[in-house]
């Protein structure tokens, strides 16, 4: 008696992908694709809804990110027996006391600190190229250096003018796209109006928003959708919480050394250096050029106490700093980082580099998850035993 062939759909491999799902899949996409041609002919039809993630997703990325950060206060406040409500009350009142106080304390200075920068960077830029001009003269690079022809007190000369002219045609392309300025301004001033109300409701309602999204899909897929929620929120709250504690340590000690050593600016470089360090890698060379510049002006020796205190800075941060706080939660290679900065800031500029981190790391835990499942499934139509991936380490 002939064996009873195994169709198409009975085969392991197609069993392995889905069986007859697999088809359905594959129409899915064809389909999904189609669709995709069809609308690129027709892309005005889209134009609303890109005006609307637009306006939509700055607002919602700040609400939640002070989300995260001030989910934890509201939950010593819980402890504390003071009522939800009346807690989220209390933060706000504390956010606006402390904008007050930036505002009318810190913010006037470092104005002062930035606006005298300003004026005076030229003049520090004069410097350091008639710095470099002496040295290389007087160097083992003096024929070559000499046999160029360069002259850096012409550029010098001109260097005002170029100021100028830079400044000049600034306004005048501020004044050609005023209408777009306007309009942009608005924008913004509206998504920071509504922070606060999409803040307010993600502190009352934010731990019942994973539980209603899982109820809205298939009962075979809660468990799973349920610890991917849970990774994702352990992962964000982690990175943006860690990074926030990093980054207040690493101003504050770049303030305190650069008062010690007599660095000019202190406070201004100082937040600088706690603005930047979000940045992995980048962030430190941003913060250490206007620094550099103003110590190779002042003396040679303020650059030795520089690189002193940024060394020392650098190691307390990455030896004591970020393991205790950061500690390994999100498991990301440098290499990995340094790829993902570039390709998020080539695709979407700078809240790419702010937020391609922690949306690789979420993209992580989806894709770790999907191959867990991908395992799971190779496993239950395996037959031989010894090849299976939970018998493998």
């Amino acid at each position: 008696m002939n064996k009873e062939q195994p169709s198409f759909f009975q085969t392991r491999v197609i069993q392995f992908l889905g069986g007859r799902n697999t088809l359905f899949l594959l129409l899915v996409i064809l389909l999904i694709g189609l669709i995709i041609l069809i609308f690129d002919k027709v892309s005005f039809v889209f134009y609303p809804i890109q005006i609307f993630i637009g306006n939509v997703v700055f607002p919602v990325i700040m609400a939640t990110i002070l989300y995260y950060l001030l989910r934890p206060v509201l939950g010593l406040l819980e402890k504390a027996k003071i009522p939800k409500i009346w807690g989220i009350v209390l933060l706000f009142v504390g956010i606006i006391g402390l904008f007050t106080l930036l505002i009318f304390l810190v913010l006037p200075f470092l104005k002062d600190q930035f606006s005298t920068l300003i004026e005076e960077f030229p003049t520090y830029f004069q410097q350091l190229l008639v710095s470099i001009d002496t040295f290389l003269r007087n160097s083992i690079f003096q024929e070559y250096y000499v046999s160029m022809n360069l002259t850096p007190q012409e550029y010098l000369k001109d260097l005002p003018d170029g100021f100028a002219a830079t400044i000049q045609d600034a306004a005048g392309g501020l004044l050609s796209g005023v209408g777009t300025f306007i309009s942009t301004l608005t924008g913004f001033v509206l998504a920071v109006v509504t922070v606060p109300f999409i803040l307010f409701y993600l502190l009352k309602d934010g731990k019942k928003l994973p539980s209603y999204i899982i109820r809205l899909l298939p009962p075979t897929m809660r468990d799973d959708a349920q610890l991917i929620m849970k990774d994702a929120d352990k992962q964000i709250s982690a990175y943006i919480q860690g990074q926030l504690l990093v980054s207040f340590c690493i101003g504050f000690m770049v303030f305190i050394g650069f008062l010690i050593i007599g660095m000019d600016y202190a406070l201004l470089l100082g937040v600088l250096a706690m603005v930047t360090s979000v940045v992995p890698y980048l962030g430190p060379i941003i913060a250490i050029t206007p620094a550099a510049i103003i110590a190779i002006v002042t003396s040679p020796f303020m650059l030795v106490k520089l690189a002193i205190v940024w060394t020392i800075v650098q190691l307390v941060e990455g030896k004591f700093i970020s393991p205790q706080i950061m500690g390994k939660s999100l498991h990301i290679h440098p290499i990995t980082i340094i790829f993902v900065l570039l390709t998020a800031g080539s695709l979407f500029g700078v809240p790419g580099v702010i937020l391609g981190i922690p949306g690789y790391a979420l993209l992580k835990v989806v894709v770790t998850h999907w191959y867990r499942l991908i395992r799971a499934r190779y496993d239950r139509y395996q037959p031989d035993p010894e090849l299976k991936y939970a018998n493998t380490k």
